[in-house]
């Protein structure tokens, strides 16, 4: 065999040097290409291994950016090292007791009250006079019978307020069968108008007046009136101990079931619906039936309203199906715990449920608090409003659907609280993306994006107050903003300017 493979033909022997020389780039050929495959399988095992080393720190990642996103959605804007100021300049001296006084018949709901009467104690500052303790609304829708001290703290606002303005708790006796100079204070009224109202004094010692809300201006008064303001509405009229303690309880409550909730001020009951004639959303019925009410209630003068002209002018609040894609829009997970302070909801569960098919975790007071605790605030509107006020405070996010007197009340207060984040709907931008939106034509994704750009400037972040340009006279002051909705700059300053 051996001597087989030494013994070459002469012409077989040249035939096999040319087939080496032709084996050979395909020898070298294949050796690179399993060099090659060789390192493509060292590779490729190798980033496996580093994935399956990286996947659970990519998943952390993932979820801590959720969570910080989640956070953000939270989180009130910064206050720009701008506090509550509302300690009197050097110049404020202390009041004097004064044998005028002005009694007053606050009214409205709860709020329309508070803002009224914390602009009386400024009035009898500004004329000299002894305020005595106000008498709250029992005639009007809410047919509440609570007295002043059923809702405030009665001694509380008269002692935190000794130094500001005499406040007593009834007439002296003596004054009680003399005339009355009965007034109606006119709206939005300056000091230089009431300083004229003093001459009443020369024929009387009591004024009477008849009607409380919003008899001071909201711009163009002394600072110290404005931070007179603050001081009554703030500190002085502070709730009743019974309402203290429920309120502070409910919120404790809310937040043993989550870490975070939204407070909505969901203005959808019957008595809203009727006076602004919205009735989108409603059946015939309904509108009907919210029709024969405005008609029937003499106090309230426009009867034939337009209610597709209403809405598309943004004045109607954001019914409870419009919320849902609202609050979707802007991201909050339907987990989100949502406390409805609001009255009953008009139809009930029926217009509940275009929201709570969104938001399945909604929350009243009647479901935080036993029978036995609600009882007498159950049959007292303003007293139960006023639960619902305590809760609005303290929420990590408020949500007025409509801009009544809860909604800015409750707004001012926030920022003067350190501008806690409060989201205030842009209802004439939002009636035109949601007819879009159901009519197909603006994506959801876009949707989206153009709720968040729209309400950008509307998250509570620290702002003077608005007033409307190139108007003037009457019509200026009824589109100003509220004082109490926005009181920055007089109440809410840098700490250098609060002690200048």
């Amino acid at each position: 065999m051996g001597g087989e493979r030494r013994y070459r033909h002469p012409k077989s022997s040249s035939t096999s040097k040319a087939r080496k020389s032709s084996a050979l780039p395909i020898v070298l050929y294949l050796i690179l290409l399993i060099v090659l495959s060789l390192a493509v399988f060292i590779l490729y095992t190798k980033d496996i291994l580093l994935d399956e080393h990286q996947v659970p720190f990519l998943r952390v990642q993932k979820s801590e950016s959720k969570q910080g996103s989640e956070d953000a959605l939270w989180e009130a804007s910064s206050s720009y090292g701008l506090r509550s100021c509302v300690k009197p300049s050097s110049k404020y001296k202390y009041a004097s007791v004064s044998d005028r006084f002005i009694t007053v018949r606050s009214n409205g709901g709860l709020n329309q009250m508070r803002t009224g009467i914390a602009d009386m104690v400024a009035v009898a500052r500004i004329m000299n006079a002894t305020l005595v303790v106000p008498q709250l609304d029992k005639s009007s829708f809410w047919q509440d019978s609570s007295t002043f001290s059923d809702i405030f703290d009665e001694d509380h606002f008269i002692e935190f307020l000794r130094h500001d303005v005499t406040v007593v708790k009834a007439l002296p006796k003596h004054l009680e069968s003399q005339p009355h100079a009965r007034k109606h204070f006119t709206l939005w009224s300056g000091v230089s108008y009431y300083q004229d109202m003093m001459d009443l004094w020369k024929e009387h010692k009591v004024i009477h007046v008849a009607k409380s809300d919003s008899r001071l201006a909201n711009n163009n008064l002394p600072l110290d009136i404005q931070r007179l303001r603050c001081r009554a509405l703030y500190q002085a009229l502070r709730f009743s101990p019974p309402v203290e303690n429920l309120g502070n309880k409910l919120v404790e409550r809310l937040w043993l079931r989550s870490k975070r909730y939204i407070s909505l001020h969901l203005r959808y009951e019957k008595d809203m619906l009727s006076f602004t004639a919205c009735t989108k959303g409603l059946t015939d019925a309904e509108a009907e039936e919210l029709r024969i009410m405005r008609e029937k209630t003499n106090h309230w003068k426009v009867k034939n309203i337009n209610s597709t002209e209403q809405r598309l002018g943004g004045h109607c609040p954001l019914t409870p199906k419009e919320v849902g894609i609202f609050l979707d829009a802007f991201g909050f997970p339907n987990s989100t715990l949502i406390y409805i302070a609001a009255g009953k909801i008009y139809g009930g569960e029926t217009h509940l449920l275009e929201l709570k098919t969104r938001y399945p975790n909604l929350v009243f007071k009647e479901m935080l608090a036993t029978k036995e605790e609600l009882g007498t605030f159950a049959k007292h509107a303003s007293q139960s409003a006023a639960l619902d006020y305590l809760i609005s405070i303290e929420s990590d996010v408020f949500i007025p659907s409509h801009d009544g007197n809860m909604a800015r009340t409750v707004e001012g207060h926030r920022r003067f609280l350190g501008h806690r984040k409060t989201i205030t709907p842009d209802r004439g931008g939002l009636v035109q993306l949601f007819d879009k939106l159901e009519t197909g034509d603006v994506s959801a994704s876009k949707f989206r994006r153009y709720v968040k750009q729209l309400h950008k400037n509307r998250l509570g972040a620290p702002r003077r107050r608005s007033n409307p340009m190139g108007i003037k006279g009457h019509a200026r002051l009824r589109l100003e903003e509220p004082f109490y909705q926005n009181p920055f700059p007089e109440c809410i300053c840098h700490l250098d300017d609060s002690v200048k």
